[in-house]
């Protein structure tokens, strides 16, 4: 039996503060808040069964509008946050991002290589649909994770897609995928 996973890549989020950790309580700005609530009647519109998203604040935010519309709790997963990229924020983070891109098997220090992350996305999402089979699931989540669950199934899904990706994005996939 298959899922309808909804990927949702957070809205606009307050920027992280170089030199300090990336927070995982980083809000949205304004301009994300009224993004989350436009997109909460597309969402909810897709008749959703579950809604479930990353621990990140900016994450749960995106998707709880849509949450309400459809009378659903959100529910946080771990296994949804954003990449651990072994970087604290800096301004020319787009240099270590493409290395990164590069070299999937990069990872710095105490970081995340993106074909780690690759995995673990493509391993929650089959958790997910599993637990969900026949059901409309939508996933709150982050760009890299969403671009590397996406790179994960098919050809093209480069630094160039994830660093372009609009915040917020919505990706609609069947799960398991259909060959």
């Amino acid at each position: 039996m298959t899922c309808d996973i909804i990927l949702v890549r957070h809205a606009e989020s307050v920027p992280p503060s170089p030199g300090e950790p990336d927070d995982p309580e980083r809000p949205l700005t304004s301009a994300g808040v009224a993004a989350a609530e436009l997109l909460a009647r597309e969402l909810a519109a897709m008749n959703p069964t579950a809604v479930v998203s990353s621990p990140y604040r900016r994450a749960v935010a995106t998707v709880a509008p849509a949450a309400r519309r459809a009378g659903l709790e959100v529910t946080t997963h771990w296994e949804l946050r954003e990449w651990d990229s072994g970087l604290e924020p800096t301004p020319d983070y787009a240099v270590h991002y493409e290395r990164s891109w590069a070299d999937p098997d990069f990872a710095r220090p105490g970081g995340e290589s993106l074909r780690r992350l690759t995995a673990r996305a493509m391993a929650a999402v089959d958790r997910l649909a599993e637990q969900h089979a026949g059901g409309v699931v939508l996933v709150g989540s982050h760009g890299t994770f969403v671009s590397r669950l996406l790179a994960g199934l098919r050809p093209g899904i480069d630094w160039p897609f994830s660093r372009d990706m609009p915040m917020p994005a919505v990706h609609r996939l069947c799960w398991p995928r259909q060959s």
